[in-house]
């Protein structure tokens, strides 16, 4: 909560302002106070000498250095103090540089120096007080009251600055901890962006190239299929054009403050519909089988599922050289299995020597990004499979297909 204080302005301007001008200042005053009973002296009292004034000076002096070296000027102070008053010049009403030495080890010095200083100051000004001839008992209450009051307020300070501290600290480390969430966060949405793209591209591309290489083929034999293969090359197009509106979409500040309802992602419904496409598109003779009961999947889960098998499938497309490709659902109480596998050649060690392609690896990545696993390799009949187990929701309902 702000400070409302009218002192408030003031102690900002103070705190921003050169220590060493501010403690000078607090040296002045209190020589000043010191002075007055100089140049004012009270009606029967000794009037106070100019070595009671040096004196006196030697306890206000010292305060410019009380945050550089707060220890050393309490004992300059200290010894100044006592001096005054045994020396009788006569000593003042109020010990004004005791005061502020006391606060200041209060709110600054080590343990041992602010414990030795407070007992060394209470036994000291009771012992001077008891050497004066008129002195009343209120004196004693009223000059340990005010050590002590002085005291008090320093550690006051010390407390406030250390809490302020301990708050600041904390909320340096709050704002470091959003910095690295939001890079960590920022990096997530790049990965998954990058493997959208990625299938989608791919599974478009790999599409067009087979019916733009089958066109020619059958343009003057075959007109009509020639012209579905141009059908299905367009369709691949504008299919992926807009799963890469949806998702660039996400990259604008207007998608990202209007929520995911604007940004729609495929899910296991739409893998009749990637199947048969794949089909239709490719030639290849493509299926869908489903077992067991089918449950709910969080919604990153079904878009997972959905890019894995279109990855799975647009691999066959690309580098299989298969006949036939089998989609599997397999249902069970905490997990669905996808099980993809081609006819084709089987896996083909890449060049890099990675163990698997970029789609290979954005599989994984998928599968372990929802709490699942999964496998690649070759088939137990030849061709190539891939199997990748992902977690369901135990208490849902069973999810529609279409």
């Amino acid at each position: 909560m702000p400070d409302r204080s009218p002192l408030a302005p003031v102690v900002a301007r103070l705190r921003t302002t050169n220590p060493y001008a501010v403690d000078a200042a607090v040296a002045a005053l209190a020589l000043f106070a010191v002075s007055l009973q100089w140049l004012f002296p009270d009606e029967g009292d000794d009037p106070l000498s100019w070595r009671g004034w040096l004196l006196g000076a030697a306890t206000a002096v010292p305060l410019v250095w009380r945050r550089a070296a707060p220890f050393a000027t309490a004992c300059a102070v200290s010894v100044a103090t006592p001096a005054q008053a045994l020396y009788h010049a006569p000593p003042p009403d109020l010990m004004y540089g005791g005061f502020v030495v006391l606060y200041t080890l209060a709110a600054l010095a080590r343990p041992w120096q602010r414990r030795v200083m407070l007992a060394g100051w209470l036994i000291g000004v009771a012992t001077t007080i008891s050497h004066r001839e008129d002195a009343e008992p209120f004196e004693y209450a009223f000059q340990l009251l005010s050590i002590v009051c002085a005291y008090a307020f320093g550690s006051l300070s010390r407390s406030r600055r250390a809490h302020t501290a301990e708050l600041e600290d904390r909320a340096r480390r709050l704002e470091r901890e959003r910095a690295a969430d939001t890079a960590r966060a920022t990096a997530r949405e790049r990965a998954r962006i990058a493997r959208d793209m990625h299938d989608i591209l791919a599974h478009a591309v790999s599409l067009m190239v087979v019916q733009a290489e089958a066109g020619p083929v059958v343009v003057r034999s075959d007109p009509a299929r020639a012209e579905a293969a141009f059908d299905a090359i367009a369709t691949a197009g504008r299919d992926a054009m807009t799963q890469l509106r949806r998702i660039l979409g996400v990259l604008k500040d207007e998608e990202r403050e209007a929520g995911p309802q604007r940004l729609p992602q495929p899910g296991l419904g739409a893998l009749p519909g990637l199947v048969r496409l794949v089909g239709e598109s490719t030639g290849l003779r493509a299926e869908l089988k489903m077992s067991g009961e089918p449950r709910p999947l969080p919604p990153d889960t079904e878009v997972a599922a959905y890019r894995i098998v279109q990855e799975a499938l647009t691999n066959t497309v690309k580098h299989a050289y298969a006949s036939c490709a089998a989609v599997a659902l397999d249902w069970a109480e905490d997990a669905v299995t996808l099980t993809v596998t081609d006819d084709g050649r089987g896996p083909v060690a890449p060049s890099d020597g990675t163990g698997g392609g970029h789609g290979l690896i954005g599989i994984r990545e998928r599968a372990a990004a929802c709490g699942g696993e999964a496998v690649t390799g070759g088939g137990p009949d030849g061709g190539f499979r891939v199997v990748v187990r992902l977690p369901v929701d135990a208490a849902g309902r069973p999810a529609a297909l279409g």
